[in-house]
C-alpha cells in the first residue's frame, strides 16, 4: 500500500494538455505529483474529495507585475485566491533590478508609486542576483519568475536620457542583460510607450534581445502602441524576434483606440505569417476591455525626461504645461495619445495615495474636473499629479468586446492578469484597482467558456497553465503529470465567476475551492489558510 502527503480523489482532471477532462485522482508528496489516475489502493496523510470539481495545473500568469508588491506583501492574495500558482513579472520593461547604486533613492521613490502610502520597498541590493537572493529569503503565495527589465537596465546605465546610448553605455547595457540572464531571468521585457524605454530604437533592443537568445530567454514586450500605430508597433516586436533569434510574447495584445478596433485580425494574421517564417510569437491578454496604468502616461515622451521629479518640474512651468496641453489636443508621431485614442470621458482614476483625492478614485476625468472645481480636464490631471507626486493610477476603457472575443479564441493566445496584487482588508486595499487583480482567470472560466462559449474548458486551461509554462521553460509545471511540481487547482465549473467589478474591485471570485503551491494547500474550501508555498524560480 503507498502512502502520500495528499490525495485528491474523484476530481475531473483538466490536465493542461488540451484534451478532455477525464476521472481521476492525484497522488501528492512533498511538492511533487506522484501518480495520476484511478488509485484505488493508496493511503495519504490527508484526503481532499473533489467530488466533481475540475482539477487543474495552477494557473501562470504570463504578464505579471507582482514583483512591485512581493517585498511587502509576499502573500498576493487576489492572486492566489483566483487560483494562480505561478507568475512571470517584472514585465513591461520594469524590474526591480538591476540597480546603480548612485539612483537607488530614486528607484525607491518610483517603486513607492504603486504601493499603499504606509509601505515602501527598500532596495539593498544592486545586481539581478542579489536581488532574487534577498527575494528567496521567504516564501509567497505564488511561484515568482522574473524578466529584466530593459527600462531598468537603461537607468542603470544611463539614467532616463531620451538619446541613444553611446557604445559604452550599450556594452554596459549588454553586460547588466548577461548578468540578470546568468542570474536566471527568464527574458527580457520592454514597456516601449513608457520612459525610458519609449526613447529606445529597435536596433538597441535588437543588440539586448541578442544577448538573452544566447541564454535560451524570452522577449516579452509592451509595445510601441497599441492604439493607433498598433500596426507598426507589433511589426516591430516582429522584427526583434526575427533579427534576434528569440521568441517574442506580445503583452496583454489589445487594440486600444476606437481607430484601431476590428484591427486584432491583421495584428493575428501578421503572428502567424511569422511564425510561417520560422519566428516565434506568441501574445497574452486579460479578458476586460478597459487596461490601467499610471496617469502620467497620458502626457507626451519628451514631458518625462529626467524622470518623475523633472516631469513634477515641468508640469510646474506654465509654458511647458500649454505644449503638454497642445501635444495631447494635436498629438506627435509615433506617440499614443490616450485621450486622442478615447476621450477623457472613458479614464477613470484607480488609485491616489493622499486622503484629499480620495473622491476622485473611480470617476471619469470629466468627473474629476467637475469634483475639484477645475477649469478642464487636463488641468485637473496636472493638479492632480502634482498634488500626489506623480502617484496616480488610472483605468482607461479603450477596446472593443470583439476584438477582445477575437484575441482570446486564437490558438496563439494566453491568459494573463496585467496585475499587482491586492487585498480586500489592510493596506492593500487602497484604492480602486482593475479588477483583474482578483477576476482575470475566474472571468474567463465563468464568462467566456460556461457563458458564451468562446473557449472550451480544456483549450481555456490549456491557455492558463501548459502554454505559459512551455512559452517561459517551465519544464516542471502547467500539467497533471507524474513528476511534474504539486501546483493545482480545484474549481467548480458551474459555478467559478469574477465578482471584482471596476466600482467594486476588492472582492475575491467564487467557485475556486482549492489551491495549492508546491504541495502547500493555500486556499481550502474556497479560503485562504494562510499557508504559503510559493517559491522564487530561476531559469537554469
Amino acid at each position: 500500500m503507498m502512502a502520500y502527503d495528499l490525495l485528491i480523489k474523484d476530481a475531473k482532471i483538466v490536465d493542461g494538455a488540451g484534451g478532455p477532462w477525464f476521472w481521476g485522482d492525484i497522488a501528492i508528496e512533498g511538492d511533487t505529483i506522484k501518480a495520476v489516475g484511478r488509485l484505488d489502493d493508496v493511503e495519504a496523510e490527508r484526503v481532499i474529495r473533489a467530488e466533481g470539481l475540475a482539477a487543474a495545473p495552477g494557473f501562470i500568469d504570463p504578464h505579471s507585475h507582482a514583483d512591485a508588491v512581493a517585498p511587502v506583501f509576499p502573500e498576493l492574495e487576489s492572486l492566489v485566491m483566483q487560483g494562480i500558482t505561478t507568475v512571470i513579472a517584472g514585465n513591461c520593461g520594469s524590474s526591480l533590478a538591476p540597480v546603480n547604486p548612485e539612483l537607488r533613492e530614486i528607484m525607491e521613490k518610483e517603486a513607492k508609486r504603486w504601493l499603499p502610502p504606509e509601505l515602501e520597498i527598500k532596495i539593498t541590493w544592486t545586481t539581478f542576483d542579489e536581488y532574487l537572493t534577498e527575494m528567496e529569503r521567504r516564501l509567497y503565495g505564488v511561484n515568482m519568475a522574473h524578466l529584466v527589465g530593459h527600462g531598468t537596465i537603461r537607468i542603470a546605465a544611463m539614467g532616463y536620457e531620451a538619446r541613444d546610448p553611446t557604445p559604452e553605455e550599450l556594452e554596459e547595457m549588454k553586460e547588466l542583460t548577461a548578468e540578470a540572464m546568468e542570474a536566471g531571468a527568464y527574458g527580457l521585457s520592454t514597456g516601449l510607450i513608457y520612459p525610458p524605454g519609449c526613447y529606445a530604437k529597435t536596433e538597441e533592443i535588437i543588440e539586448l534581445a541578442k544577448v538573452v537568445a544566447k541564454y535560451g530567454g524570452v522577449y516579452a514586450s509592451h509595445i510601441r502602441g497599441e492604439g493607433d500605430t498598433l500596426l507598426e508597433a507589433v511589426r516591430e516586436a516582429i522584427r526583434i524576434g526575427e533579427e534576434a533569434g528569440i521568441p517574442v510574447e506580445i503583452s496583454h495584445h489589445k487594440a486600444a483606440s476606437r481607430k484601431v478596433w476590428g484591427k486584432s485580425a491583421e495584428t493575428l494574421r501578421m503572428m502567424e505569417e511569422a511564425r510561417k517564417r520560422g519566428v516565434d510569437v506568441t501574445c497574452d491578454q486579460y479578458p476586460y476591455r478597459a487596461g490601467a496604468t499610471s496617469l502620467a502616461t497620458l502626457l507626451p515622451p519628451w514631458a518625462h525626461e529626467g524622470g518623475m521629479e523633472k516631469l513634477l518640474e515641468r508640469l510646474r512651468d506654465p509654458e511647458l504645461r500649454e505644449r503638454m496641453r497642445r501635444d495631447i489636443e494635436q498629438g506627435l508621431p509615433g506617440w499614443e495619445n490616450f485621450v486622442k485614442g478615447v476621450g477623457w470621458e472613458n479614464i477613470y482614476i484607480s488609485h491616489v495615495q493622499t486622503e484629499r483625492n480620495k473622491a476622485a478614485e473611480g470617476k471619469n476625468l470629466v468627473e474629476v474636473k467637475e469634483l475639484r472645481g477645475d477649469p478642464d480636464e487636463f488641468t485637473a490631471v496636472v493638479n492632480l499629479l502634482l498634488e500626489e507626486e506623480g502617484a496616480v493610477g488610472m483605468i482607461i476603457f479603450s477596446m472593443d468586446e470583439g476584438d477582445v472575443q477575437r484575441i482570446m479564441r486564437h490558438p496563439l493566445q494566453m491568459v494573463g492578469t496585467d496585475a499587482l496584487a491586492a487585498s480586500p482588508r489592510g493596506p492593500m486595499s487602497h484604492g480602486k484597482p482593475h479588477p483583474r487583480y482578483y477576476g482575470t482567470y475566474p472571468r474567463v472560466l465563468g464568462r467566456y467558456v460556461r457563458e458564451l462559449g468562446v473557449l472550451t474548458l480544456q483549450e481555456a486551461v490549456r491557455k492558463m497553465t501548459s502554454a505559459p509554462a512551455q512559452r517561459f521553460g517551465l519544464w516542471d509545471r502547467g500539467l497533471i503529470r507524474p513528476g511534474f511540481k504539486a501546483d493545482i487547482v480545484l474549481f467548480n465549473p458551474e459555478t467559478v465567476i469574477d465578482k471584482a467589478t471596476f466600482e467594486n474591485p476588492h472582492q475575491f471570485p467564487e467557485g475556486i475551492e482549492y489551491v495549492i503551491v508546491n504541495g502547500v494547500v493555500e486556499v481550502e474550501e474556497g479560503r485562504l489558510t494562510g499557508e504559503l508555498g510559493g517559491k522564487v524560480l530561476r531559469k537554469r
